[in-house]
């Protein structure tokens, strides 16, 4: 490995030192169902997409929630000394990608075939804090 590629690798792994995340694979729901709940908690502070997770109808919201919990518990392990009130976390990223897809057969009139396409998702949920609170 020549010396900028290992001094770059090195930057990346410190980055992911403050980085605080949580990663949701070949969740069995489609993507756009996904996507629907996590554009309700993009951007907002834990406690209020908690509560957002918590009281929303969507069975993809039981799912996030879980995942937010899981980021949250990510986080306290990377900072054991600070509390999660001062922190001021917020939800920095959440990305819904397509995972891999069951495909099935449905029969269909005349000897024909429907095909049928079971979706599910990944989801990586980030975290980010504010450290310096602004007045």
């Amino acid at each position: 490995m020549g010396v900028r590629k290992k001094e770059r690798a090195m930057q990346i792994k410190e980055a992911k030192k403050t980085q605080y995340f949580a990663k949701l694979n070949n969740c069995p729901t489609s993507p756009r169902k996904m996507r629907l709940v996590a554009d309700l908690v993009r951007g907002e502070k834990v406690d209020k997409a908690l509560n957002i997770l918590r009281f929303s109808q969507k069975e993809a919201s039981r799912r996030l929630e879980k995942l937010l919990l899981s980021a949250i518990a990510n986080w306290q392990a990377k900072n054991e000394d600070a509390s999660i009130e001062d922190a001021d976390l917020f939800i920095k990223e959440i990305r819904v990608d397509g995972g891999t897809m069951l495909k099935r057969l449905r029969t269909a009139p005349q000897g024909r075939a429907h095909r049928i396409r079971k979706r599910s998702n990944h989801v990586t949920l980030v975290l980010g804090a504010n450290d310096n609170t602004q007045s």
